[in-house]
């Protein structure tokens, strides 16, 4: 089975949404569709010293994140957290938030010690430390293919927070629209390509839904969702109603890109500032992304009428998408 899907390629979390036949995914060894900047390379000193140590305060505590359970390979460990990194710019204040909405989840996401670069799923390095436009690295697995791309990366951080707070009827569409349930991916059910056409077919054993488990269907989730499907799927958001777990979504042909807003301050005249993360091809660590190398805050310009980020097309205001909470 793995075989024939390797075959007949896989849809990439960048791509966007075409025909309803298999897409194929991006190769990683492909030339980027957008130039990064140029990266400045880190002093001496900075070679020399290696990733800088975590200050010294009381460690936070990590207990909602269930992937730092089970330790996965080639995951950077957490010493900090979002929210305690990245304090807001002068005259702005985090908006408050349900202490179980996914935007909590994400304020308080674990990171990894400040200096960590941005690996591929192949360990390789694709953003050293001291790039303009990386603010910090998230601490989690990335897994072993390349798989968890832009879309994805979202996917697994709304899937893993739906976990958390005890969900096990996680489901998500392929782009060509055929539904993936956790549940039935544990009763043994597996995608099975018949022409253009996925179906789910019993061909495993049924297995208890453990963390790891889930993981597993999450690959196969990536294997099958883009960009296309995230901005089908998600609610049309308004410019006014953004919060923490919303996103910008671009499709294109053949490629597309997606940042999610992992947190927001606003100051007394309600403009918003927010952080964004993204994963990108090849898959990668996820990570919190910069508009300069002074601040880690996007201040959204309204009367712009986009987002403007380093790595992809500005984000039009009606690009912005929620997924189900």
């Amino acid at each position: 089975m793995r075989w024939t899907l390797a075959l007949l390629g896989s849809l990439s979390a960048c791509t966007a949404l075409g025909s309803t036949g298999a897409e194929p995914r991006r190769d990683a060894d492909e030339t980027a569709v957008h130039p990064e900047p140029a990266r400045p390379l880190p002093s001496t000193s900075a070679q020399a010293s290696g990733p800088a140590r975590p200050s010294p305060v009381s460690p936070p505590a990590f207990g909602q994140y269930p992937w730092l359970e089970g330790g996965a390979t080639g995951m950077p460990a957490p010493v900090d957290t979002l929210e305690r990194r990245f304090s807001p710019p002068p005259g702005f204040t985090r908006v408050p938030l349900d202490p179980g909405a996914f935007g909590a989840f994400l304020r308080t996401l674990p990171l990894a010690a400040k200096g960590t670069p941005v690996k591929s799923y192949r360990g390789d390095e694709i953003r050293a430390d001291g790039h303009p436009n990386v603010a910090a690295v998230v601490a989690i697995d990335i897994g072993k293919a390349d798989l968890q791309q832009c879309a994805d990366a979202i996917i697994r951080l709304h899937a893993e927070w739906r976990w958390s707070q005890g969900h096990r009827d996680q489901a998500y569409r392929t782009a060509s629209g055929t539904k993936l349930e956790f549940q039935r991916y544990a009763s043994g059910q597996r995608v099975r390509v018949d022409g253009n056409r996925l179906e789910l077919v019993p061909s495993a054993k049924r297995a208890e839904p453990t963390h790891a488990l889930f993981r597993t269907w999450l690959d196969d989730v990536f294997g099958w969702t883009n960009t296309g499907a995230l901005a089908r799927d998600g609610e049309r958001v308004a410019l006014g109603a953004l919060r923490p777990g919303d996103f910008f979504v671009l499709t294109g042909v053949p490629f597309g890109h997606t940042v999610l807003v992992l947190d927001m301050a606003k100051d007394a005249a309600g403009r918003r500032a927010v952080l964004l993360g993204q994963s990108f091809v090849p898959a990668q660590n996820v990570h919190v992304i910069r508009p300069e190398p002074a601040s880690a805050w996007f201040v959204i310009d309204e009367a712009s009428g986009a987002l403007t980020t380093p790595f992809w097309d500005p984000f039009p205001f009606d690009s912005i998408r929620r997924l189900p909470e």
